[in-house]
């Protein structure tokens, strides 16, 4: 391409660059224009370079063995998280046992998880070939499957709190019937679209690449007031009403447990026995307590995950962007993968009804789980979270 014609494709503030974090200038985007070295974007034909934020363009490309072991990673990564997922969605939905109106939550929780991972072949594919090789299409894809299992997962997770709440705090009328779980799934998804369609359709905001342009996400970094409120309101909605319904739920349940626990204390004193539990109504307490305990857990590992890539998007938006550099944006990344990937393993370890129907569908796996007695059988949700 003659030079001519790269002020017809470049951004002005592009063209006019002559220094800054990393030299960005017509070097950055053209390989025939270099004195030494490669930026990020240097094999991105010129008609995609609008998708890409200016600010990954004036990073050095990293070398290739980089590339290669983020593929490895997150080729290992889908493998064992669309496994894990999949025999979840799998024996929840065809055991018996297990179609309860609240495990419903944990269908359409291990889904958004199965989604996360779905797309990951759009990053390998990029990161062996060293960049943003399948351009802004496959960016957009990448992006609206990690919006929908992102921010669906945040809103399902609260959805979990508030039954697990319900079904502790009010165990003989708190259950969710089927209708009202369906209700609240529907509105889940509901929440969800319209804060991935946006930037997809770009009505409000737009997907970009980040980091080494392997991945998309959403644009934080464009420095609009327009682009600023989008970003603002996206942490709100998708970050800040989820994590407060989920700590809000699990304090509550933490409290209602103490409360109870020391009343039942205080009353069996009074009456010099040892407790006042029967033993059908002291396992349900402890399987559904044992049950709250996974999904306490399972939710702290959604805010250790989603935090970092929440407190990045507003550095990006109203900090300094040079803390930003595309390794650094990789990790929480990666955090987000890993959860989805131990997710499965959280079902196994909480829930004995679904490892003893795992136990009878892959006899293989030799989990060796005892059939447990019909009155400490627990129909409570199990819990997880995205990544």
């Amino acid at each position: 391409m003659p030079p001519s014609m790269i002020n017809d494709v470049l951004p002005a503030s592009i063209l006019s660059s002559d220094s800054g974090p990393g030299c960005s200038n017509l070097t950055v985007f053209r390989p025939e224009y270099r004195v030494s070295g490669k930026f990020l974007g240097w094999n991105v034909p010129p008609e995609e370079l609008h998708h890409i934020p200016e600010h990954w363009l004036s990073y050095p490309e990293p070398e290739p063995y980089i590339h290669y072991l983020l593929g490895l990673l997150y080729i290992c990564f889908m493998i064992i998280a669309l496994t894990g997922n999949g025999i979840v969605i799998w024996i929840f939905t065809c055991a018996k046992s297990l179609r309860t109106p609240s495990n419903m939550f944990v269908v359409n929780l291990a889904i958004m998880d199965f989604i996360m991972m779905a797309k990951t072949p759009v990053f390998i594919y990029n990161s062996f070939n060293l960049g943003f090789a399948l351009g802004g299409f496959g960016c957009q894809i990448f992006a609206f499957a990690g919006s929908i299992s992102g921010i669906g997962a945040a809103v399902t997770n609260a959805a979990i709190a508030f039954d697990r709440y319900r079904a502790i705090a009010r165990p003989f009328d708190g259950k969710l019937s089927s209708g009202k779980v369906l209700i609240i799934l529907a509105l889940i998804w509901g929440y969800v679209l319209p804060w991935s369609l946006m930037p997809l359709l770009e009505v409000w905001g737009r997907f970009v690449p980040e980091g080494f342009l392997t991945s998309c996400t959403f644009d934080y970094l464009t420095n609009t007031p327009e682009n600023k409120i989008f970003v603002m309101m996206l942490f709100f909605f998708s970050y800040i009403i989820p994590m407060f319904m989920i700590i809000f739920y699990y304090a509550q349940i933490v409290n209602h447990v103490f409360d109870h626990e020391k009343a039942l204390r205080d009353q069996a004193k009074k009456m010099n026995v040892d407790s006042l539990r029967s033993n059908q109504v002291a396992g349900q307490v402890s399987a559904e307590v044992r049950i709250a305990k996974a999904a306490i857990t399972v939710c702290f590992m959604f805010v250790a995950s989603w935090t970092p890539y929440a407190v990045l998007a507003l550095i990006g938006a109203f900090g300094n962007k040079s803390l930003l550099t595309p390794a650094v944006t990789m990790i929480p990344a990666c955090t987000c993968k890993a959860v989805a990937c131990i997710d499965p393993w959280v079902y196994a370890i909480s829930h004995p009804r679904y490892r003893l129907e795992l136990q009878k569908r892959v006899p293989w796996l030799r989990i060796n789980e005892p059939e447990p007695p019909a009155d400490t059988k627990s129909e409570g949700t199990v819990a997880t979270t995205e990544g």
